[in-house]
């Protein structure tokens, strides 16, 4: 047996694991006179989630019980990983009940051990979605970001940054198809971003290495370091190759991808934008990408007003009354399209009459 496997059977089967819900899995014992506990679902350094079944509920339906068991003895790490928790269900407890996110069931302490009881959505991650079947095509990871966007762009817009977008969290229900982002336990709300940064040596890097971007290892995560981790999780699905093996530009630290996976010009732009190393010059929210991916149908007809720079040159303040003030970039474009038209609607009618 390989040495590092037998060394993770030997830490499953410590006595540090095994834990009440351990020892319940299989028998016919019901954890707090109601969950049978079926089986394992998941290990990790903060704890073990738990295939169970809810016995007072008609059907007895299946649910998810996340049990906090930190594989450590130190207070302050174990106080930490206690907030953590709480802030789980809290964030769980407002995002409601998104068809895309897991509904949160229950919430409780019990003997010092923290746990949430959430829906399980029965289903297969999408890391093992691309082992089983490959690579996805473009025009199928395009529809993978029209169905996820919708979800990460509800987050964002409640204060939350998720912190852990990768495949292994998104899960693909087999009831309907649907895409379900998973594992919260790494979330972040906006409004803490001060209190972390002057906590300093007390607060701990929070994602995985390869999809969290310069910031988020910095401790100093945004929307965008999101948009950053989806990119990545495109690049997956398109390649099947993990984050470790895209080598990065030394000077600016921009993922090399492009000599991976052909994709189109467009697509590619989109992917290059939400790959940026600067969290500045990425999309700064998933509807911004959804705007961008919409465009491409209509790019031949807007080919020549993007190609031809000269009559689309944008309008000086001159150009405005003074009474309209500041118009955003994409309002003065827009009027320069217009009279580039009109230009070129001049110009055809001049030659008819000639």
């Amino acid at each position: 047996m390989n040495p590092s496997v037998a060394q993770l059977d030997s830490l499953r089967l410590s006595p540090q694991h095994q834990t009440q819900l351990g020892q319940m899995c299989g028998s016919n014992q019901l954890f707090r006179d109601r969950y049978s506990i079926q089986r394992v679902l998941g290990r990790g350094g903060f704890g073990v989630t738990f295939l169970a079944q809810d016995a007072r509920l008609p059907g007895t339906p299946l649910c998810v019980i996340k049990q906090l068991c930190p594989k450590v003895n130190n207070p302050a790490t174990l106080h930490r990983a206690k907030q953590r928790f709480v802030r789980e269900a809290t964030i769980l407890g407002q995002l409601g009940s998104h068809a895309q996110i897991p509904r949160l069931l229950d919430y409780f302490e019990e003997e010092d051990e923290f746990y949430l009881v959430q829906e399980y959505i029965r289903g297969w991650t999408l890391t093992k979605e691309v082992k089983r079947k490959g690579s996805l095509s473009e025009l199928e990871v395009k529809y993978f970001l029209q169905e996820i966007l919708p979800v990460l762009d509800y987050i964002h817009q409640h204060g939350v940054i998720h912190r852990d977008i990768k495949p292994p969290n998104i899960i693909r229900s087999q009831d309907d198809g649907r895409l379900v982002l998973i594992d919260f336990g790494a979330v972040k709300e906006q409004f803490l971003h001060q209190e972390a940064f002057h906590q300093g040596s007390t607060t701990h890097f929070v994602g995985t290495l390869g999809f969290a971007p310069a910031e988020q290892l910095a401790l100093r995560p945004t929307y965008a370091s999101d948009i950053f981790a989806l990119g990545i999780t495109c690049l997956y699905l398109l390649t099947g190759l993990s984050p470790m093996e895209f080598t990065s530009a030394g000077a600016t630290g921009e993922v090399q991808w492009r000599q991976t996976v052909q994709v189109s010009e467009h697509f590619g732009r989109i992917l290059d934008r939400m790959l940026k190393a600067s969290a500045r010059d990425r999309f700064q929210s998933a509807s911004e990408i959804h705007r961008a991916l919409a465009l491409e149908p209509y790019l031949d007809q807007l080919e020549p007003c993007l190609h031809l720079r000269s009559p689309l040159e944008s309008p000086t303040i001159a150009d405005f009354d003074s009474h309209q003030g500041y118009l955003p970039p994409t309002v003065r474009t827009a009027i320069a399209i217009r009279r580039w038209r009109s230009k070129q609607e001049q110009k055809a009618h001049h030659r008819l009459a000639n």
